[in-house]
């Protein structure tokens, strides 16, 4: 009789992890303050109320609340006046935004590869792609883990370049004891329905360049200005202005942001003592200058002589069936179709290098890496138990489903 679900047998996880988004009274309250005030929309007290907090909660000087995650990359790179002609370096392992939140300033991402002790772009290889075209460099804190910020705060002072964080998975997570989004030109936040923090969507852009804030308000809000009348725009742009029901979900959101990420902690601590027992699994080493790691992602690698060729797809299949929220992470990003579209042929003038790239990180990363969904980090000491469990499990009876 088989014992993998996979194959037909009882799966082991038989409770549910924590359900995500996580709300209670504190949504309830502030969206019934939204709709009894009135102010449903435009720049309104809500929108202020967040990003004050917000910036308190980062120790920078300015937060502007956008749409989402995607346009508050676009509108940084606009205000920083970065555009056509000009390069942009990021790394290939990140959601397809990162990249065309580039594109759309009709700029060239660039790609450098990633570190395998992080999966986050490796300060070295982004060197060696710096050109006299380079304008920035975007680092993604991958899962809540930070970049080098040191070895690229140094990088981008020595090229005069633009540091912009990619900080969609980290609201929280600390470099040296300062928080993720502080130590750049600026920060990039998502508050996507997966995200640590989640307004269904939703974003933000931090910074302590008053000049930048400024241009990005205005981008934000069709290129108006702050002291000219309603109906006068400055810059080229668009409504990329966030509500105050988001912004009032996001309240009670960041309320509890510290406290969920301190369980995220613990409980990623305890995987990794049990997963680092386990032979073909390898979890990722904390660099010390990581202070805090939020855990929007627990990565581990996955080994497959380990488990008989069993291909990370069906092993990731195979937790899931035993009730594990697993995934097998990104793609390359270089190779995904659209760059390949005839709309975006105009930036490679000289033929596109995409699929030719030479990126072992990546390729280490995208072969190896399986993620586990934040929520379950929110469980119980049980329920980390459990995933374990489920590996082990697969791992002893993986015949079933060779």
């Amino acid at each position: 009789m088989a014992k993998l679900a996979l194959a037909g047998g009882t799966k082991l996880k038989t409770g549910n992890f924590p359900s995500w988004p996580y709300s209670d009274e504190n949504e309830i309250s502030q969206l019934l303050e939204v709709l009894e005030s009135g102010l449903w929309g435009t720049l309104g007290p809500k929108t202020a109320e967040f990003e004050k907090i917000f910036a308190e909660y980062l120790d920078v000087s300015n937060v502007q609340t956008v749409a989402n995650g995607t346009v508050s990359l676009e509108i940084i790179l606009r205000a920083l006046g970065i555009g056509r002609g000009d390069e942009v370096i990021i790394p290939p392992y990140t959601f397809v935004a990162t990249a065309t939140a580039v594109m759309m300033v009709n700029a060239t991402p660039v790609f450098a590869d990633v570190d395998p002790e992080t999966n986050c772009i490796d300060p070295n290889n982004a060197e060696s792609k710096i050109t006299e075209k380079t304008k920035a460099i975007i680092p993604v804190h991958v899962a809540g883990f930070p970049a080098d910020m040191d070895s690229l705060t140094e990088l981008a002072k020595k090229y005069n370049l633009a540091l912009i964080e990619d900080a969609a998975q980290a609201p929280g997570s600390e470099w040296k004891g300062k928080r993720l989004g502080s130590i750049g030109t600026a920060g990039s936040f998502s508050f996507q329905l997966s995200k640590n923090m989640s307004s269904g969507e939703g974003g933000a852009i931090s910074t302590n360049d008053k000049d930048l804030a400024d241009r990005i308000w205005s981008i934000h809000h069709v290129g108006r200005k702050k002291e000219a009348p309603w109906y006068e725009h400055f810059y080229l742009s668009s409504n990329f202005r966030m509500t105050d029901w988001q912004a009032g979900v996001l309240l009670a959101q960041l309320s509890r942001l510290d406290k969920h990420n301190e369980i995220r902690e613990k409980n990623a601590a305890l995987l990794n003592s049990l997963l680092k027992e386990i032979p073909g699994i390898e979890i990722f080493s904390r660099d010390p200058r990581a202070t805090k790691i939020t855990w929007h992602l627990y990565m581990f690698r996955y080994n497959i002589g380990f488990f008989k060729g069993l291909s990370k797809n069906r092993f990731v299949e195979a937790l899931i069936e035993e009730g594990i929220p697993a995934s097998t992470g990104y793609k390359p990003l270089n190779k995904q179709p659209i760059f390949q579209h005839k709309d975006v042929q105009w930036l490679f003038p000289e033929g596109n290098p995409m699929n030719d790239l030479k990126l072992p990180g990546l390729d280490a990363a995208c072969k190896k890496t399986v993620w586990i969904m934040q929520y379950a980090l929110l469980g119980t000491e049980e329920d980390i138990v459990e995933i374990a469990e489920a590996i082990k499990k697969i791992q002893q009876n993986v015949d079933e489903i060779l």
